[in-house]
């Protein structure tokens, strides 16, 4: 694979650029990262893996096994990409009970009705 030469266009680009403020090339900076990231951001909040989903248990004070277990349940159940950790605080919420009750509970076989519906 042979590499091309891209055009030099720094001048112009500098031409285009030398004219603004200080503030001017803040903003303008922080616009084109916005541009760069916005996918990014978008991708994370629509699409989820079972690694994710067990980091995010994992941080909520279950061990790597419980995590594994719920995430592979949820897996099976369909659940998976409305989010691990939601769904537990979720149920803990509607229970009253704490995140651990609520996880071990699903892992127990309990608590899938409510998920599910």
């Amino acid at each position: 694979m042979r590499c091309t030469e891209r055009p030099d266009n720094f001048e112009s680009q500098r031409k285009q650029l030398e004219a603004m403020s200080d503030e001017e090339l803040h903003a303008l900076f922080w616009d084109l990262a916005e541009k760069i990231v916005d996918p990014l951001i978008e991708e994370a909040r629509t699409h989820t893996t079972p690694s994710i989903e067990r980091s995010v248990l994992l941080r909520m004070g279950f061990s790597s096994i419980e995590a594994a277990g719920l995430v592979a349940q949820m897996g099976e159940r369909q659940l998976l990409e409305r989010g691990a950790g939601r769904l537990v605080f979720e149920l803990a919420q509607a229970k009253d009970i704490t995140l651990r009750e609520a996880g071990c509970g699903l892992l127990d076989g309990r608590y899938w009705e409510e998920l599910q519906a």
